[in-house]
């Protein structure tokens, strides 16, 4: 079953959130029964953190209340995303296996008293998560209300207790085959470290200094491939019994533990959480790079939103709340970038525990509240969109995403602290999305020849494999920009020699990177063009490039900076410094000239976004926001989905889909 037969099974696009009646009493849940209608809430998450209640003691399951609730939810219209609670752990558990809760570095064993006090590795663990979900899709695979399987939640928890230690070993075995190809990988006759039988090998626990870059880098791809596995045991226990589609919602935040490409080749649908980490303008910017990944990773398929916050933007230590009218916009924002939907946690704000504080649907205040009003507006509006149900984005320009170069540059020993994998990918995709352009995520090893162009922001550890595409990819004729401190390190974390990056790479660039120079943490340069670099600088070979931009002062005096370089019908550029951020936003400018990408919708003012979904039918629709205090006038009248008029203007802090043949 595909997304496209939820919105069939839904009617329209998905609306609703995680729903906790365990948390209420029968009073609140007929004020829930009418609140929903009045939302054209169509779906609800279930089950998510309720392992103590359906298993209270090891093997006696206790669905009763759950059927109650299930068939309510059903006699309202309203289907379930059933989870699999395995995420949380009940006390009980943990006390009759001690050895499955998780350890840190420092081996510092954690306890029972919040979320995600598990070992993935633990035997006790995997075999309880088996049979719970293997219990819930016996009883609830075919009930008419279930509408898809929610596995676990958030995987991301990482673990470095001796369990995991033995698990680390086997894969590593299937990895390297033998214990002179780990040495070899891992350079372990640095510092005296080669190993002479695997039962020496831990996990990356604390040490003395700087660990081992080829065993931290391992341990992550080993980490991603165990908690793929463990979602995989649960699906498969599903499918035993139940034909409905199998997610698990990724978190896209500014970690990264888990190879999402892989993860989302596994999911029957792919679903993901976002919560902002910047109010105002930055938080719908963050709501598009995260939908745009996600559509990424879905590779062509449809995907939905599994959580967003009503009135929660995270702003450093503080938790902000939403400016009116941005749960629409935010909603409409993923949606317009192909979510099928959209879910939020949670429909009623917790009056105790954890997260108390945790926006919802519903807030303390009740649904007398700016927030539930705003909610029911959105409600209503997402019902008038269903048909984009199945409708796809198209995009023709990529930025590249490399789980392995993120991880590379998490080891110790880097040059420089500021070469931060997140905020570059952000920041190349912030450029774009201001520049209105609509952005898909890649992987370098990817088929990248319908892009007309793409960026490379931060890939410190490139592949052979992935160099040889990128060159592939210029010498057909596409523009490539590539940023500096990139190709230096191979798959295993070797150091490239004989220059930096990758020697495809360079051949499809012009250059030779000689000497890696970065910047005091205030220092900022300045370059021949007027523009400014900070972070980072290099001293350039060209080796057939020219030269746009050199450095103007210090040793790198005329060294190139900038560099253009044709390759067979295509271009390879080269950033060698971090540019300020409007100096940034000029040469994104620039590269889309050069390349003909225009934005969606040319002529909108800044601050409004346009995104167009595309039927199979030839059918398309326009979805605009507005993120400015006044209206925007259309070029020409257009019927609007979201009110369901012929609209002259967006209006202010408002939203509109618009129906075009």
């Amino acid at each position: 079953m595909t997304t496209r037969s939820i919105t069939d099974r839904l009617g329209g696009l998905a609306f609703g959130g995680d729903y906790n009646p365990e948390q209420w009493d029968e009073t609140v849940w007929k004020e829930d029964d009418t609140l929903m209608r009045r939302a054209r809430i169509n779906l609800a998450t279930v089950g998510v953190f309720s392992w103590a209640l359906l298993e209270p003691e090891e093997g006696r399951y206790d669905f009763a209340w759950l059927d109650a609730h299930i068939d309510r939810l059903h006699a309202g219209g309203v289907a379930v995303d059933l989870a699999t609670p395995t995420a949380s752990p009940p006390p009980w558990f943990t006390l009759a296996h001690p050895d499955a809760l998780a350890v840190r570095p420092d081996g510092t064993r954690l306890t029972h008293g919040s979320r995600d006090t598990y070992c993935l590795t633990a035997p006790a663990y995997r075999s309880a998560a088996r049979r719970m979900a293997a219990a819930l899709a016996e009883r609830y695979g075919d009930h008419a209300a279930l509408a898809l399987w929610h596995v676990h939640n958030e995987y991301g928890t990482l673990c470095w207790c001796d369990h995991t230690a033995a698990a680390f070993r086997v894969w590593l075995r299937a990895r390297h085959g033998s214990l002179d190809a780990l040495n070899q990988a891992w350079g372990t006759a640095f510092w005296s470290q080669r190993y002479t039988s695997w039962e020496q090998i831990l996990p990356p626990r604390a040490t003395q200094w700087h660990g081992n870059p080829g065993q931290a880098l391992d341990f992550r791809r080993f980490w991603s491939s165990e908690m793929i596995s463990a979602f995989r045991e649960q699906r498969d226990a599903i499918r035993t019994h139940s034909d409905r589609p199998v997610t698990t919602n990724l978190m896209l935040p500014a970690y990264q533990n888990v190879d999402l490409w892989a993860f989302a080749r596994e999911l029957d649908v792919v679903t993901s959480d976002q919560y902002p980490s910047a109010p105002g303008l930055d938080a719908a910017a963050d709501a598009a790079f995260h939908a745009d990944r996600t559509r990424s990773l879905a590779g062509g398929r449809p995907w939905l939103l599994m959580e967003q916050g009503t009135n929660t933007v995270y702003d450093g230590d503080r938790v902000l709340g939403k400016e009116p009218g941005e749960i629409l916009r935010h909603t409409l924002g993923h949606i317009a970038r192909g979510s099928e939907g959209a879910l939020f946690f949670q429909w009623r704000q917790s009056r105790a525990g954890a997260e108390t504080w945790h926006s919802a649907m519903i807030p303390h205040a009740g649904p007398d509240s700016r927030i539930f009003r705003e909610v029911t507006q959105t409600g209503e509006a997402v019902a008038r969109l269903a048909e984009l149900a199945g409708s796809t984005v198209t995009a023709p320009v990529a930025v590249l995403h490399d789980p392995d170069a993120w991880w590379a540059l998490g080891v110790d020993g880097l040059p420089s602290a500021g070469l931060d994998y997140h905020a570059a990918l952000l920041r190349a995709h912030r450029a774009l999305w201001d520049a209105g352009v609509t952005v898909d995520f890649a992987h370098p090893e990817h088929e990248l020849s319908r892009y007309r162009l793409v960026i490379a922001p931060a890939l410190f550890l490139l592949s052979d494999a992935g160099a040889e595409s990128l060159r592939r990819y210029v010498a057909d004729g596409g523009t490539l920009l590539v940023q500096h401190a990139s190709g230096y390190v191979d798959e295993q974390m070797h150091a490239r020699l004989g220059g930096y990056p990758a020697a495809p790479l360079r051949e499809a660039l012009g250059i030779r990177v000689e000497e890696y120079r970065p910047l005091r943490r205030d220092e900022r340069i300045t370059l021949s063009d007027g523009s400014h670099g900070t972070v980072w600088s290099e001293s350039l070979r060209s080796e057939g490039a020219q030269t746009l931009a050199a450095y103007a002062h210090g040793m790198l005096t005329d060294g190139p900076a900038l560099t253009r370089h044709r390759h067979g019908t295509g271009q390879g550029w080269y950033l060698s410094t971090r540019l300020d951020d409007a100096d940034y936003g000029a040469l994104v400018d620039r590269l889309l000239e050069e390349t003909g990408v225009q934005p969606e919708l040319p002529g909108l003012p800044p601050g409004v976004e346009a995104v167009t979904r595309h039927a199979p039918d030839g059918r398309r629709w326009h979805v605009l926001i507005n993120h400015r205090a006044a209206a925007v006038p259309l070029p020409e009248p257009a019927h609007d989905l979201v009110t369901g008029t012929l609209a002259h203007e967006v209006p202010p802090g408002g939203g509109a889909v618009l129906r075009r043949p």
